[in-house]
């Protein structure tokens, strides 16, 4: 990897000198700093990673930089779901792919020959020319599901998460409405939707339901392993 980002600093040279761009050497530090780590990072990540490094760069200098570095093939911009921007390194002739854990957002690259080839292979059944692609997993790492409580309520619950019902707390009131819902202890529920406040949506037997944030505060749940 040190000799790979060793040749991208050499063609980084090539190019931006080639181009006249202005400030070379500031921009340099910049490249520097980002080829240092193996994270996917956020302007305001590299922007501190500059700062550690001794180098005081105003942040819009910063972001021009990068736009250039994606722009001459160095980086790449990434988003996952919802989250932040971020860039990471974009070497050539080396795809990878992702997965993001929902809890922690650790991110974990991989590359799997399988994978690609099945790829190349579905686009060509379909007659199709594949130009990029990319793969995201979204689930838990193994370091969180180590740390995951046993039993949580359901209002913690994550999307995409397959949970079984394990009891139901709070007052008669709250347990006959669920009762009256369809909901019992021993439910395989999958989690649709949980933006962490305001209604979120489980589905059970192919049905769906909409539980607010209190209620769903009284389901206690286990994952299933």
């Amino acid at each position: 990897m040190k000799q790979i980002h060793n040749q991208e600093k050499e063609q980084f040279k090539k190019l931006f000198k080639q181009e006249n761009v202005s400030d070379f050497e500031d921009r340099f530090k910049v490249l520097e700093v980002f080829l240092q780590t193996e994270h996917h990072l956020t302007v305001n990540g590299i922007i501190q990673l500059l700062k550690e490094n001794g180098y005081e760069l105003d942040p819009d200098f910063v972001r021009e930089t990068l736009k250039l570095i994606c722009r001459f093939g160095f980086a790449q911009k990434i988003k996952f779901n919802s989250g932040p921007v971020r860039y990471e390194h974009r070497h050539l002739c080396q795809h990878h792919d992702h997965m993001i854990c929902t809890k922690c957002k650790k991110i974990i690259e991989f590359q799997n020959e399988k994978i690609e080839n099945l790829q190349t292979q579905v686009s060509r059944a379909y007659g199709f020319h594949m130009l990029q692609h990319k793969l995201e997993i979204y689930g838990i790492c193994s370091e969180c599901l180590k740390n995951h409580l046993k039993l949580i309520p359901l209002v913690m619950a994550k999307q995409g998460e397959q949970l079984i019902i394990k009891d139901f707390t709070g007052g008669s009131t709250a347990r006959m409405r669920l009762s009256s819902m369809g909901l019992r202890i021993g439910d395989e529920i999958d989690i649709i939707t949980n933006s962490g406040h305001g209604q979120m949506v489980i589905a059970l037997d192919c049905n769906r339901y909409a539980i607010g944030h209190g209620l769903a505060q009284k389901i206690i749940v286990q994952t299933i392993s």
